[in-house]
Protein backbone atom coordinates (compact mmCIF):
# COMPACT_ATOMS: atom_id res chain seq x y z
CA UNK A 1 0.00 0.00 0.00
CA UNK A 2 2.80 2.52 0.88
CA UNK A 3 4.72 1.52 -2.13
CA UNK A 4 1.40 2.62 -4.39
CA UNK A 5 1.07 6.15 -2.05
CA UNK A 6 4.62 6.82 -2.45
CA UNK A 7 4.80 6.24 -6.10
CA UNK A 8 1.04 8.31 -6.96
CA UNK A 9 2.87 10.84 -4.97
CA UNK A 10 5.93 11.04 -6.21
CA UNK A 11 4.57 11.00 -9.98
CA UNK A 12 1.87 13.51 -9.35
CA UNK A 13 4.95 16.05 -8.72
CA UNK A 14 6.88 15.14 -11.19
CA UNK A 15 3.82 15.37 -13.81
CA UNK A 16 2.70 18.98 -12.05
CA UNK A 17 6.12 19.81 -12.72
CA UNK A 18 6.82 19.15 -15.67
CA UNK A 19 3.05 20.23 -17.09
CA UNK A 20 3.93 23.55 -14.93
CA UNK A 21 3.87 26.05 -18.27
CA UNK A 22 0.71 23.99 -18.85
CA UNK A 23 -1.01 24.19 -15.99
CA UNK A 24 -0.62 27.91 -14.58
CA UNK A 25 -1.81 30.73 -16.69
CA UNK A 26 0.30 33.34 -15.03
CA UNK A 27 3.98 34.24 -15.20
CA UNK A 28 4.96 33.41 -11.76
CA UNK A 29 6.91 35.92 -10.97
CA UNK A 30 4.85 38.65 -12.47
CA UNK A 31 3.87 40.59 -10.09
CA UNK A 32 0.09 42.55 -10.09
CA UNK A 33 -0.46 44.51 -6.94
CA UNK A 34 -4.23 45.13 -7.45
CA UNK A 35 -4.50 41.82 -6.93
CA UNK A 36 -2.88 41.62 -4.06
CA UNK A 37 -3.42 38.61 -1.54
CA UNK A 38 -6.49 37.31 -3.10
CA UNK A 39 -7.83 34.13 -0.93
CA UNK A 40 -7.73 30.72 -2.40
CA UNK A 41 -10.65 30.03 -5.03
CA UNK A 42 -10.85 33.97 -6.09
CA UNK A 43 -11.44 34.04 -10.10
CA UNK A 44 -8.12 33.43 -11.99
CA UNK A 45 -6.28 32.29 -9.25
CA UNK A 46 -7.70 28.74 -7.62
CA UNK A 47 -4.90 29.29 -4.56
CA UNK A 48 -5.26 32.81 -4.25
CA UNK A 49 -2.10 35.17 -4.72
CA UNK A 50 0.84 36.73 -2.51
CA UNK A 51 1.55 40.22 -1.17
CA UNK A 52 2.75 40.61 -4.38
CA UNK A 53 -0.55 39.67 -6.57
CA UNK A 54 1.71 36.98 -8.31
CA UNK A 55 -0.87 33.85 -8.70
CA UNK A 56 0.16 31.14 -6.05
CA UNK A 57 -0.38 27.82 -8.20
CA UNK A 58 1.88 28.89 -10.68
CA UNK A 59 4.53 29.76 -8.27
CA UNK A 60 4.02 26.66 -6.58
CA UNK A 61 4.17 24.48 -9.62
CA UNK A 62 7.36 26.75 -10.84
CA UNK A 63 8.62 25.50 -6.88
CA UNK A 64 8.56 22.03 -7.93
CA UNK A 65 10.04 22.42 -11.02
CA UNK A 66 13.11 24.01 -8.92
CA UNK A 67 12.83 21.72 -5.94
CA UNK A 68 13.61 18.53 -8.22
CA UNK A 69 15.88 19.29 -10.48
CA UNK A 70 18.01 20.61 -7.29
CA UNK A 71 17.34 17.03 -6.03
CA UNK A 72 18.05 15.37 -8.25
CA UNK A 73 21.04 17.33 -9.50
CA UNK A 74 22.33 16.57 -5.73
CA UNK A 75 21.94 13.11 -5.77
CA UNK A 76 23.65 12.43 -9.27
CA UNK A 77 26.44 13.95 -8.04
CA UNK A 78 26.41 12.35 -4.43
CA UNK A 79 25.75 9.07 -5.73
CA UNK A 80 29.32 9.21 -8.60
CA UNK A 81 31.28 10.96 -6.13
CA UNK A 82 30.48 8.84 -3.34
CA UNK A 83 30.30 6.08 -4.87
CA UNK A 84 33.90 6.33 -6.91
CA UNK A 85 35.02 7.41 -2.92
CA UNK A 86 33.73 4.40 -1.39
CA UNK A 87 35.17 2.27 -3.91
CA UNK A 88 38.42 3.20 -3.68
CA UNK A 89 38.58 3.19 0.14
CA UNK A 90 36.52 -0.49 0.08
CA UNK A 91 39.03 -1.87 -2.67
CA UNK A 92 42.05 0.14 -2.60
CA UNK A 93 43.26 -0.64 0.88
CA UNK A 94 45.97 1.10 3.59
CA UNK A 95 46.38 4.87 3.16
CA UNK A 96 43.74 5.86 0.89
CA UNK A 97 41.30 3.83 2.69
CA UNK A 98 42.47 5.16 5.60
CA UNK A 99 42.38 9.02 4.63
CA UNK A 100 38.95 8.87 2.59
CA UNK A 101 37.22 7.53 5.96
CA UNK A 102 38.86 10.03 8.28
CA UNK A 103 37.52 12.59 6.24
CA UNK A 104 33.89 10.62 6.27
CA UNK A 105 34.34 10.71 9.73
CA UNK A 106 35.44 14.36 10.22
CA UNK A 107 32.73 15.30 7.97
CA UNK A 108 30.02 13.33 10.05
CA UNK A 109 30.29 15.08 12.92
CA UNK A 110 28.50 18.09 11.99
CA UNK A 111 24.93 17.90 11.50
CA UNK A 112 23.90 17.69 7.63
CA UNK A 113 22.08 20.93 7.42
CA UNK A 114 24.61 23.31 9.38
CA UNK A 115 27.18 22.06 7.30
CA UNK A 116 25.33 22.48 3.91
CA UNK A 117 24.29 25.64 4.88
CA UNK A 118 28.10 27.00 6.17
CA UNK A 119 29.29 25.83 3.13
CA UNK A 120 26.85 27.63 1.19
CA UNK A 121 27.29 30.59 2.99
CA UNK A 122 30.97 30.08 1.98
CA UNK A 123 30.65 29.52 -1.65
CA UNK A 124 28.01 32.53 -2.30
CA UNK A 125 24.35 32.07 -3.77
CA UNK A 126 22.80 30.62 -6.27
CA UNK A 127 21.24 27.19 -8.06
CA UNK A 128 24.64 26.32 -8.97
CA UNK A 129 26.35 26.79 -5.19
CA UNK A 130 23.40 25.16 -3.80
CA UNK A 131 23.66 22.07 -5.58
CA UNK A 132 27.42 22.05 -4.83
CA UNK A 133 26.92 23.04 -0.77
CA UNK A 134 24.08 19.69 -0.80
CA UNK A 135 26.78 17.54 -2.74
CA UNK A 136 29.79 18.27 -0.68
CA UNK A 137 27.65 17.89 2.85
CA UNK A 138 26.09 14.93 1.33
CA UNK A 139 28.99 12.43 -0.34
CA UNK A 140 29.74 10.66 2.87
CA UNK A 141 27.04 8.63 3.23
CA UNK A 142 27.41 7.02 -0.38
CA UNK A 143 30.78 6.66 0.57
CA UNK A 144 30.71 4.78 4.18
CA UNK A 145 27.70 2.57 2.62
CA UNK A 146 29.54 1.62 -1.01
CA UNK A 147 32.80 1.18 1.21
CA UNK A 148 31.09 -1.36 3.43
CA UNK A 149 29.66 -2.96 0.65
CA UNK A 150 32.82 -3.83 -1.25
CA UNK A 151 34.45 -5.15 1.65
CA UNK A 152 31.54 -7.34 1.99
CA UNK A 153 31.79 -8.41 -1.69
CA UNK A 154 35.49 -8.90 -2.11
CA UNK A 155 35.22 -11.83 0.35
CA UNK A 156 33.06 -13.90 -1.44
CA UNK A 157 34.58 -16.81 -2.84
CA UNK A 158 33.66 -16.18 -6.96
CA UNK A 159 35.57 -12.51 -6.73
CA UNK A 160 38.11 -14.05 -5.21
CA UNK A 161 38.36 -17.22 -7.55
CA UNK A 162 38.02 -14.40 -10.59
CA UNK A 163 41.14 -12.47 -8.55
CA UNK A 164 43.30 -15.77 -8.43
CA UNK A 165 42.30 -16.36 -12.17
CA UNK A 166 44.33 -13.54 -13.26
CA UNK A 167 41.41 -10.71 -13.98
CA UNK A 168 42.78 -6.90 -13.58
CA UNK A 169 41.23 -5.32 -10.88
CA UNK A 170 39.27 -3.00 -13.19
CA UNK A 171 37.31 -5.58 -15.15
CA UNK A 172 37.02 -6.95 -11.23
CA UNK A 173 35.05 -3.70 -9.82
CA UNK A 174 33.19 -3.19 -13.04
CA UNK A 175 31.85 -7.02 -13.73
CA UNK A 176 31.62 -7.98 -10.20
CA UNK A 177 31.52 -5.52 -7.39
CA UNK A 178 29.53 -2.76 -9.00
CA UNK A 179 26.71 -5.04 -10.35
CA UNK A 180 26.78 -5.79 -6.37
CA UNK A 181 26.76 -2.39 -4.84
CA UNK A 182 24.50 -0.71 -7.29
CA UNK A 183 21.47 -1.58 -5.41
CA UNK A 184 22.61 0.19 -2.12
CA UNK A 185 23.45 3.15 -4.48
CA UNK A 186 20.14 2.99 -6.04
CA UNK A 187 18.49 2.93 -2.14
CA UNK A 188 20.46 5.29 -0.83
CA UNK A 189 19.80 8.02 -3.62
CA UNK A 190 16.02 7.11 -3.17
CA UNK A 191 16.22 7.72 0.75
CA UNK A 192 18.48 11.16 0.43
CA UNK A 193 16.34 12.76 -2.63
CA UNK A 194 14.16 13.99 0.11
CA UNK A 195 16.54 15.49 2.09
CA UNK A 196 18.22 17.37 -0.17
CA UNK A 197 14.77 18.67 -1.17
CA UNK A 198 13.85 19.76 2.35
CA UNK A 199 17.69 20.90 3.05
CA UNK A 200 17.53 23.24 0.26
CA UNK A 201 13.97 24.44 1.34
CA UNK A 202 15.44 24.87 4.84
CA UNK A 203 18.47 27.07 3.22
CA UNK A 204 16.44 29.17 0.88
CA UNK A 205 14.30 30.21 3.91
CA UNK A 206 17.34 31.44 6.08
CA UNK A 207 18.12 33.48 3.04
CA UNK A 208 20.98 31.75 1.61
CA UNK A 209 19.73 29.86 -1.30
CA UNK A 210 16.92 30.25 -4.18
CA UNK A 211 16.84 34.13 -3.64
CA UNK A 212 13.67 35.73 -4.48
CA UNK A 213 11.73 36.68 -7.13
CA UNK A 214 12.60 33.12 -8.23
CA UNK A 215 9.85 30.64 -6.96
CA UNK A 216 11.55 28.19 -4.48
CA UNK A 217 9.67 26.50 -1.79
CA UNK A 218 11.53 27.56 0.91
CA UNK A 219 11.93 31.55 0.27
CA UNK A 220 7.90 30.87 -0.61
CA UNK A 221 8.26 29.92 3.00
CA UNK A 222 9.71 32.42 4.13
CA UNK A 223 8.16 35.33 2.34
CA UNK A 224 4.96 34.24 4.34
CA UNK A 225 6.31 34.77 7.97
CA UNK A 226 4.46 38.36 7.87
CA UNK A 227 1.29 37.16 6.40
CA UNK A 228 0.61 34.08 8.51
CA UNK A 229 -2.44 35.43 10.57
CA UNK A 230 -3.96 37.64 7.49
CA UNK A 231 -2.92 34.72 4.40
CA UNK A 232 -2.89 31.50 5.94
CA UNK A 233 -2.36 30.01 2.17
CA UNK A 234 1.11 31.55 1.70
CA UNK A 235 2.50 29.27 4.05
CA UNK A 236 -0.08 26.58 3.41
CA UNK A 237 0.18 25.17 -0.25
CA UNK A 238 4.04 25.35 -0.29
CA UNK A 239 4.49 23.72 3.04
CA UNK A 240 1.46 20.95 1.95
CA UNK A 241 3.88 21.11 -1.62
CA UNK A 242 7.14 20.29 0.35
CA UNK A 243 5.85 17.87 2.73
CA UNK A 244 3.27 15.60 0.25
CA UNK A 245 7.19 15.52 -2.08
CA UNK A 246 8.70 14.62 0.78
CA UNK A 247 6.36 11.88 1.96
CA UNK A 248 5.79 10.14 -1.63
CA UNK A 249 9.77 10.09 -2.24
CA UNK A 250 10.38 8.75 1.52
CA UNK A 251 7.78 5.96 0.95
CA UNK A 252 9.23 5.16 -2.62
CA UNK A 253 12.83 5.00 -1.42
CA UNK A 254 11.09 2.39 1.98
CA UNK A 255 9.78 0.20 -0.93
CA UNK A 256 12.90 0.33 -3.09
CA UNK A 257 15.28 -0.48 0.11
CA UNK A 258 12.68 -3.73 1.15
CA UNK A 259 12.59 -5.00 -2.62
CA UNK A 260 16.54 -4.48 -3.35
CA UNK A 261 17.61 -5.56 0.59
CA UNK A 262 17.49 -9.46 0.11
CA UNK A 263 18.03 -9.27 3.80
CA UNK A 264 14.79 -7.60 4.52
CA UNK A 265 12.91 -10.46 2.14
CA UNK A 266 10.96 -12.97 4.26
Amino acid sequence: MKAWLGLGLTLMVVIAAIAAPWLSAHDPVQADFASGLLPPGSPGHPLGTDQLGRDLLSRVLYGARLALFIGACTVVVTAVVGGLLGLVAGFVERWPSAAIMRVADVQLSFPFILLALTINAIVGLGLRNIILSLSAAGWVVYARVVRGEVLSVKQRDYVQAAAALGMSRTRLVVRHVLPNVAPSIIVVASLQFSSFIVAEAAISFLGFGIQPPTPAWGSMLSESRDFVYVAWWLAAFPGAALALTALGVNLLGDWLRDTMDPKLRV
